[in-house]
């Protein structure tokens, strides 16, 4: 068991958090299909050590990369899961090539998120494939495993998604006609992987007008508006929770990324810094809030489940809403992250990372990590350190396609290389490298 060591430098203790947080689904995916748990723990009416999470397994193929790129884990193991996944994805429940939010992790039929959605979700499904598409492009040693994503990337019918007016819609079970619960995908959200993949399909892609039409004229897209002096190019009153900035550029590299709309880089940096800016007002007076502890965004609560942001504000921590802002307000995220771990660990930090969630003012703590949130402060980091998860993501054909159809440019489209990181460090070993984890092994660790 690891113990917290406090007064690392700044770059050794950023590899000690990354690498002990993608312990999550090195050491802690599913024994039979590989894939991402949903959740280590917490009661939401399903089996947690069933059930596999389609977009959080995709996140976790990027984590896993990391993993390996930094010498954590040898590289065969992390190809024998990929393998292991594949194998399970080929033959689990799909609906028009499109896989559902939730599988049982053994049987690979699908799970309902909620009542009456339980059919295909094209949003984690793009989450899915932005990791497939990664690990195809860093496992190329193994052609025939890229040969195997490339087509359940071909399988996907996102026109099966498309409603007559030119929306694209969330959910859709193909033995039912729409509900409400379908919801059209518009405004600024997670889901614009959704466009470019989409719209990067050979085989059934989206046609632009949807982008154009339909995502991009929503109310809730553009924003314009001025908070703590930084205006925010799209989004909700004051940007909402951080992972609506943070899932879309987990893989696709924003700097320098601009279309019709906003410069997503921009976008990304100004919503983390509007969202640190509320903490520090801390309208509420919150115990804790400040230059060391800020970052709101979905997570558990002491109530379950909450949206937090500056418009949900409960008193809730979730370290990946700092963490993973790392790429784009690095000398802001850098003092929460010492405080977490350094300041807060006997409380917060475990073996695969921190805890989902806490609130100092409610004297909370979840027991859970969830795998949408452990992910992106791996990924986060390492985009921070070298850029290799944008690199090898925004290399992609159908990545590049997709942007292009849309309308983007960045550099990196102009060139065919992604930029260089923004800050370049060498590789560092951990003074002491974290446990490997077993099922009953999701417990914090003593200092």
């Amino acid at each position: 068991m690891a113990n917290v060591i406090r007064g690392l430098d700044d770059a050794a203790l950023r590899d000690r958090v990354a690498q002990a947080t993608a312990l999550y689904f090195l050491d802690w995916s599913h024994p039979v299909s590989g894939m991402a748990r949903e959740r280590s723990a917490g009661d939401f009416g399903y089996d947690v050590a069933e059930t596999v999470c389609t977009g959080g397994t995709g996140f976790g193929l990027l984590a896993q990369i990391v993993a390996v790129e930094r010498g954590w884990r040898p590289r065969r193991e992390v190809l024998d899961r990929l393998e292991r996944i594949l194998g399970f994805l080929e033959t689990a429940d799909r609906f028009h090539g499109v896989y559902p939010h939730f599988l049982n992790g053994t049987t690979g039929r699908v799970l309902p998120f909620m009542v009456g959605d339980d059919g295909g979700d094209l949003v984690e499904t793009a989450f899915l494939m932005l990791g497939l598409l990664g690990a195809a492009a860093y496992f190329r040693e193994e052609p025939s495993l890229g040969t195997r994503i490339q087509t359940l990337f071909d399988a996907v019918e996102w026109t099966a998604h498309l409603r007559e007016d030119g929306a694209v819609m969330w959910h859709r079970h193909p033995d039912r006609a729409w509900t409400p619960k379908s919801l059209p995908i518009r405004g600024w959200n997670e889901a614009f992987p959704v466009f470019v993949l989409g719209t990067g399909s050979l085989s059934h892609p989206l046609p632009t007008s949807s982008y154009h039409q339909s995502w991009a004229m929503a109310p809730a897209f553009r924003n314009g508006q001025t908070y703590g002096g930084m205006v925010l190019p799209l989004g909700l009153d004051w940007g909402g929770p951080l992972f609506l900035s943070q899932y879309p550029f987990l893989g696709i590299d924003p700097r320098g990324l601009r279309d019709a709309y906003a410069d997503y880089g921009e976008q990304a940096r100004i919503h983390a810094l509007i969202n640190r800016y509320h903490c520090l007002q801390n309208p509420h007076g919150w115990k804790g809030y400040g230059a060391t502890l800020w970052g709101l965004t979905a997570s558990d609560d002491p109530t379950g489940y909450v949206a937090h942001s500056p418009t949900e504000d409960t008193g809730v921590i979730t370290p990946t809403a700092a963490l993973g802002s790392f790429p784009f307000a690095p000398h802001e995220a850098m003092p929460v992250l010492r405080h977490l771990h350094d300041d807060l660990g006997a409380q917060i930090w475990g073996e695969a990372g921190f805890v989902d969630a806490f609130s100092p003012s409610h004297d909370w703590t979840a027991e859970s990590r969830l795998a949408v949130d452990q992910a992106p402060i791996v990924i986060g980091l390492e985009n921070y350190r070298s850029g290799l998860i944008w690199r090898l993501v925004s290399a992609r054909p159908e990545i590049r396609r997709g942007l292009g159809a849309l309308g983007f440019t960045a550099p990196y489209l102009t060139t065919g290389t992604a930029p260089e990181p923004p800050c370049p460090e060498p590789q560092q070993p951990l003074e002491m490298p974290p446990p490997t984890m077993s099922d009953q092994a999701m417990r914090p660790l003593p200092l």
